[in-house]
């Protein structure tokens, strides 16, 4: 009897967990279609009160309310920045409450990654935590570490 109700749980979580991962992806684009759109208030309400945003360079470690201040004067403009999914990977927890993802991005930047975590809060699904990182060919990884090395030196003796 309890291996059936294990069984019949997971049936039950995996469907659910699928039916839940178009929300999900419908959230993420609704996300990057505000910031193309420059909705402030809709991109910052698809986020956790709490959420955290790392963007491509080593500083940016924005927690949510440095970010809306970071962000503001680009939407204000009128476009803070647009980025075309790619493909994208969805993985949901089994109680349905939390979920992470990665994707890739086609964005004023080249190609980029995206990936995150998200969580089911009382007014849905909301973007807890974002990492936006550079993709480098591994065959430029050498070039792009002589580019940057000064930098990096710079801030590893300022920590």
């Amino acid at each position: 009897m309890k291996n059936i109700l294990t069984i019949l749980f997971f049936v039950l979580s995996t469907g659910i967990s699928a039916q839940e991962k178009p929300n999900i992806d419908a959230v993420l684009n609704q996300w990057h279609q505000a910031a193309a759109q420059a909705d402030f208030e809709k991109y910052f309400n698809l986020m956790t009160k709490d959420a955290i945003f790392i963007g491509t360079d080593a500083t940016e470690n924005w927690q949510n309310n440095e970010f809306r201040k970071f962000s503001k004067p680009y939407f204000d403009q009128g476009k803070a920045w647009d980025f075309q999914t790619i493909e994208r990977n969805i993985y949901i927890v089994e109680n349905c409450k939390m979920a992470w993802f990665d994707e890739l991005l086609n964005t004023q930047m080249g190609i980029c990654r995206g990936s995150g975590v998200i969580q089911k809060t009382e007014e849905g699904w909301k973007i807890a935590h974002y990492v936006l990182s550079i993709t480098i060919p591994n065959e430029k990884v050498q070039e792009v570490t002589e580019l940057k090395k000064e930098f990096d030196r710079k801030l590893i003796i300022k920590q």
